[in-house]
């Protein structure tokens, strides 16, 4: 009997096939050249015929050179950290495109000569909040959390309420953060209450600044104290206000949460915040504040290591300047349309087992725990969860109660017909 595996198509012979190799003239001929080795390799394993061998490969190939897939969020949290934070607009995922090439990043073009790297960005987060003498952008908040320390505390103390210390996400602290720049901490107050004269016995020669953290992961209640910025500004040292979600002014839907143009008024000397939260922007790390102290903060050596790539620029003066970013309208949307939208789509998925309930939905992030934002979602049974999420494309839903829960406030409108034919395809 001949060896069956002497039908198998050579390896160069499927990559010289017109569709292969148009495939690895976008995609890399390393990475198309690993799934034809692979479909080979089930051929030999008597998975699949010799002669499905091309069709295998190309209904295999990824649609993009990235391992990162899209996501259909319909996990009812608005900016989720494990699917990206904040999905971008399309203006600054135009922007990116456009940016990926050679850009004017660093270069003027009417004098032909070296200009201000970023100037059409940090303009337009300027103009955003009218009340910041200068500002500076690094690579995420913790980053501008630590150039803060490195140029205005080398050496010398922090001065924190202990109900501030906070842990952020994978297990980082912000104590070790800072201390890991040479500063030394000096906590004051207690985890529930914290006064003003708690500051002030704390404040001396040695103080580098003041630092006031929005707990924006978790909330302290009952018999509870703070000292307010206003309080804290008149100490005669820099006072830096990290305000964690990247509000830049107030919103009707978040009270509590505080936003830039009000920690400025109030007398903050720096304030630091994320670009890629609340602000609805990429990963960035917003400093907002007094013109001397961002220019110190931006000569410092460290700088250079924080600094953000032009991608990064092009898509935050696009958030900046363009439409409403996705997290902006889904905090918008009115519970009246989404109803209405879960209602088309139960109607046409014409699934006995789905059904239209209300939800809850939440900011996430990091940013205004406890806010429960009223929503409405498809229910499913909850085996549709995880076909949903290994589907083409990934729905990622939540759980509750037995059911899966497609949550509409986090799906952008131009994104339904692609959610019930994810829904159809695994019924």
């Amino acid at each position: 009997m001949p060896d069956p595996r002497r039908a198998i198509p050579r390896t160069d012979a499927v990559l010289a096939e017109p569709r292969i190799a148009k495939a690895a003239g976008s995609l890399g001929r390393d990475l198309v050249k690993a799934v034809v080795n692979d479909v080979q390799q089930a051929v030999r394993a008597g998975e699949i015929a010799p002669g499905d061998v091309v069709d295998t490969v190309l209904a295999r190939l990824p649609a993009s050179a990235s391992s990162l897939r899209p996501v259909i969020n319909a996990t009812g949290v608005v900016v989720h950290t494990n699917l990206g934070r904040a999905p971008l607009s399309a203006a600054a995922r135009d922007a990116v495109v456009a940016a990926g090439g050679a850009t004017d990043v660093e270069f003027d073009l009417a004098t032909g000569e070296r200009a201000r790297r970023g100037r059409g960005a940090l303009a337009a987060l300027r103009a955003a909040v009218p009340d910041a003498g200068a500002v500076h952008v690094v690579n995420n908040n913790a980053a501008a959390l630590l150039l803060c320390a490195l140029a205005l505390a080398p050496g010398r103390e922090i001065v924190v309420s202990r109900g501030e210390l906070v842990e952020i996400g994978d297990g980082f602290r912000i104590p070790d953060l800072l201390e890991s720049a040479g500063a030394r901490l000096h906590e004051v107050g207690t985890t529930n209450r914290t006064s003003i004269r708690d500051y002030a016995a704390a404040i001396g020669p040695d103080t580098g600044f003041v630092l006031k953290v929005h707990p924006s992961n978790y909330r302290v209640t009952g018999f509870t104290a703070e000292a307010g910025l206003g309080e804290l500004a008149g100490f005669g040292v820099p006072l830096v206000a990290d305000i964690g979600s990247g509000l830049l002014a107030p919103h009707p839907l978040l009270p509590d949460e505080p936003d830039a143009a009000s920690a400025l008024r109030a007398g903050a000397t720096i304030v630091t915040a994320s670009g890629d939260k609340l602000l609805g922007g990429p990963q960035a790390g917003l400093l907002l504040g007094d013109a001397d102290v961002v220019e110190r903060l931006r000569r410092h050596p460290a700088a250079r290591a924080l600094r953000v790539d032009k991608l990064t620029l092009a898509a935050l003066e696009a958030t900046l300047r363009g439409p409403e970013p996705p997290v902006r309208v889904a905090l918008d949307m009115s519970l009246a349309s989404l109803r209405e939208r879960a209602e088309a789509l139960v109607k046409v998925l014409e699934n006995a087992d789905a059904q239209v309930v209300a939800s809850v939905a939440a900011v996430g992030g990091g940013g205004a725990p406890g806010v429960e934002l009223p929503s409405v979602a498809v229910s499913l049974p909850a085996r549709y969860a995880a076909a949903l999420r290994t589907g083409e494309p990934a729905v990622a839903g939540r759980v509750v109660k037995d059911r899966c829960l497609l949550d509409l406030r986090t799906v952008p409108p131009e994104e339904d017909a692609k959610l019930r034919e994810a829904v159809r395809r695994c019924g």
